[in-house]
């Protein structure tokens, strides 16, 4: 499956985005989805996964109660809602397929190209 991320862009501390990650293919809902991200001079970081159907989700502590990843398999998306937005949420955020359910990259074997996030103080 080959995945498009993107919805990044500059964003004031406090306020909100919504990433997407568009799956080719039809096999995208044979696919557990993530969300990591990398900011410069550190290593890519688990932000959110969410199951096949939608229904089990997992959030890293440091976004907990204010992202929110969702999918949508008839529209081969996976978003990534992000609210409440601080400086140390800049990066470069990641989507990514897999078959397991995983908190660890090496779960995931396909990766889109990333989207960058900034947040100003």
């Amino acid at each position: 499956v080959q995945l498009q991320a993107s919805g990044g862009g500059l964003v004031q501390a406090g306020g909100s985005l919504r990433l997407s990650c568009a799956g080719s293919g039809r096999t995208f809902s044979t696919y557990n989805m993530g969300w990591f991200r990398q900011a410069p001079g550190k290593e890519r970081e688990f932000v959110a996964a969410i199951s096949l159907s939608g229904g089990t989700t997992y959030y890293a502590d440091s976004v907990k109660g204010r992202f929110t990843i969702s999918r949508d398999n008839a529209k081969n998306t996976v978003y990534l809602q992000m609210n409440s937005l601080k400086p140390e949420d800049t990066a470069v955020y990641y989507c990514a397929a897999g078959s397991l359910m995983d908190r660890e990259s090496k779960g995931f074997r396909y990766w889109g190209q990333g989207t960058q996030v900034t947040v100003s103080s």
